[in-house]
């Protein structure tokens, strides 16, 4: 009997990474029904690391009022620990772009203050230690709504922390977050990642300035220089804003996401228990060489001598490269190339069928 460990991402747009690893197991399982199956979904701190977490087990799902992107009242999202000590909150819950409809974004005046509220609703409930993704946002406000909601006093020419939640000094704080950014200029927050969340080249130009004097601002009231510093450009520069409020907090630290993801799922003990480790998410290209969940899986199975196979919706050459560098195998989950429309309508089927065709790859699993 042979354990297999199925460890994948989300196929964006498409399914959750939980949805992913289902099927994945489905059809490894009507060709070798006897093996061990293990399911761990996992995520880079974007859409669906919730989801991700609580199928480890041990989660109850939570929700606090709190409000989208562009002010709208709504019900966020969030983990407690079944201990009550823990907390996972994901940006994309409140602030994320996906709560808009494309005709709804707003690339200058939407704020994160709904992840703020998550904050504090979180902190109310009292877990001290808090797993925070900030992937998927729909905002570049570098962060201060987030400081407007946890007390602080943020305006064009001030800011004022003396009102900041007193609570974040007992709090650990982790932010899983997949990029290393710089806050301003070519490759900031605004000219990378503005574009997707509906801001035209006149719009970028102008959130590189106001995240500019923004900056000044912050650096003076907090006396710490951040906006360099790798992953200061996050979710519109709320990598910024946290990495500047460190010394308010027990702890803070920006870590990879799948990283404390797979710490969250134990994912190293079950990959303990494996004998081939199955990853995946929808494209592996140049990106995944960035710390994209399938790198991660990776590096974790070579670490530990297990076997790792990683689907991809999509597969490009520098994918393949990276994760070959690992001595992870890439399978595209499409036999032949199809449209991404295609792909996506498809739903879990192709996935099926992958799983399917790798059971029957004995030399893949030593049997």
């Amino acid at each position: 009997m042979t354990t297999v460990l199925f460890a994948p991402d989300s196929f964006k747009g498409s399914l959750t990474s939980v949805e992913v690893a289902r099927a994945l197991a489905e059809g490894w399982r009507r060709v070798r029904p006897d093996d061990e199956l293990l399911l761990t979904p996992l995520a880079d701190g974007g859409e669906g690391t919730l989801a991700a977490i609580a199928a480890a087990g041990g989660w109850i799902e939570m929700t606090a009022p709190t409000v989208d992107p562009i002010g709208r009242p709504i019900d966020g999202p969030w983990l407690r620990s079944a201990d009550g000590m823990r907390a996972a909150v994901e940006l994309a819950g409140a602030s994320g772009l996906s709560r808009l409809r494309l005709d709804e974004r707003d690339p200058l005046g939407a704020t994160t203050v709904g992840t703020g509220l998550l904050l504090r609703a979180v902190l109310d409930a009292g877990p001290r230690r808090i797993v925070l993704g900030i992937g998927g946002s729909a905002t570049t406000d570098g962060g201060a709504g987030i400081l407007d909601a946890l007390g602080g006093w943020v305006e064009s020419e001030r800011i004022d922390l003396a009102g900041l939640d007193t609570r974040l000094a007992g709090l650990d704080l982790f932010v899983a977050c997949d990029v290393t950014n710089p806050l301003l200029g070519p490759t900031g927050a605004a000219a990378t990642y503005g574009p997707q969340k509906g801001a035209s080249p006149s719009d970028v130009a102008t959130l590189d300035q106001r995240l500019a004097r923004y900056a000044d601002l912050l650096e003076r009231a907090t006396g710490r220089r951040e906006r360099d510093t790798p992953g200061a450009g996050a979710a519109g520069g709320v990598g910024f804003a946290l990495l500047c409020l460190t010394d308010r907090f027990r702890t803070l630290s920006l870590e990879p996401g799948v990283d404390l993801v797979a710490a969250e799922v134990d994912l190293d003990a079950k990959l303990a228990r494996a004998d081939l480790v199955i990853t995946g998410e929808g494209r592996i290209d140049a990106q995944t060489a960035f710390g994209k969940t399938a790198l991660g899986v990776a590096r974790r199975a070579l670490a530990g001598g297990v076997r790792c196979i990683a689907v991809g919706g999509g597969v490009e050459p520098a994918g393949v490269a990276a994760l070959a560098s690992l001595g992870a195998e890439v399978v595209p989950v499409h036999e032949h190339e199809v449209p991404l429309s295609e792909a996506i309508a498809a739903g879990a089927a192709p996935l099926i069928a992958c799983a399917e065709r790798l059971a029957r790859r004995a030399t893949w699993i030593g049997a």
